[in-house]
């Protein structure tokens, strides 16, 4: 997979590749990640990338030369390309969403700036526009990094263990289990026995209940019809939870 980042400040984000799974993907050519400096694709002596907005207001905008330029100069054969605007109006980034860009060959990502870019880039380049959350950022650099890390997991070869990845929390629609390691007791805590049972049909059992009840607790939205099973559901309702009306109501805590 490639991704090009344009970005007015490549210094930022070009540090954040160095390390971790990323900084292994880049060693081993499983991700070619190309930072462009937007101030490069200006053609004034002061590289400005924003102006002022049409029609007055409070703000600066990024202007659309750099921008369409900069995304016109980069050439890569592939058989699918999405360009990302990183933007506080985008659909909510979520563990699907990174499954989906994962598929594709080449990513754009657009870190917007400022007031934000003109709508003439939103309009005719971009085919994705994405947040991360419901709030306002400085810029769309830590977006871009907060995509690339969630995307770069689910790239096979990647991660040592790519079943590690699936395993996640929200890779199937809910929260993680609880995991422990060595040693079995500490300070009086012991690992739960059935994790030491070496039996593994009741393991995955025990997993799967924790990973409903550690979802029910923390984030019952996410508890869907489509990503349940009917023992999941019996489960559930051993815990007190009433299913109303799948069509009217979400899940319903009583």
């Amino acid at each position: 997979m490639r991704i090009d980042l344009l970005t007015v400040f490549p210094d930022m984000v070009a540090q954040a590749f160095k390390f971790g799974v990323i900084g292994r993907a880049n060693e081993k050519s499983l991700l070619e990640i190309v930072i462009h400096d937007l101030r490069e694709f200006t053609h004034d002596r002061h590289h400005s990338v924003d102006d002022y907005c049409y029609g007055g207001g409070a703000g600066m905008l990024m202007k659309p030369e750099p921008l369409f330029e900069a995304i016109e100069s980069i050439h890569y054969d592939c058989n699918s390309r999405r360009i990302i605007l990183l933007s506080p109006q985008g659909k909510l980034f979520n563990q699907e969403m990174a499954r989906q860009l994962s598929l594709s060959d080449h990513l754009i990502m657009i870190c917007g700036r400022y007031k934000g870019v003109d709508e003439r880039v939103s309009e005719y380049l971009v085919t994705d526009e994405i947040s991360i959350g419901d709030y306002v950022l400085s810029g769309g650099e830590i977006p871009a990094l907060v995509l690339i890390d969630a995307i770069s997991r689910l790239v096979p070869g990647v991660l040592g263990n790519y079943e590690s990845a699936q395993d996640d929390s929200f890779s199937d629609g809910i929260l993680d289990c609880p995991h422990y390691t060595r040693p079995a007791e500490y300070r009086g805590m012991s690992v739960p026995e059935v994790l030491l049972s070496g039996d593994p049909l009741k393991i995955k059992k025990w997993q799967r209940q924790q990973a409903l009840m550690r979802t029910l607790q923390k984030r019952p939205d996410l508890l869907k019809p489509d990503v349940l099973s009917e023992d999941d559901i019996e489960f559930l309702k051993t815990l007190g939870l009433k299913i109303e009306d799948w069509k009217i109501k979400d899940w319903m805590l009583f």
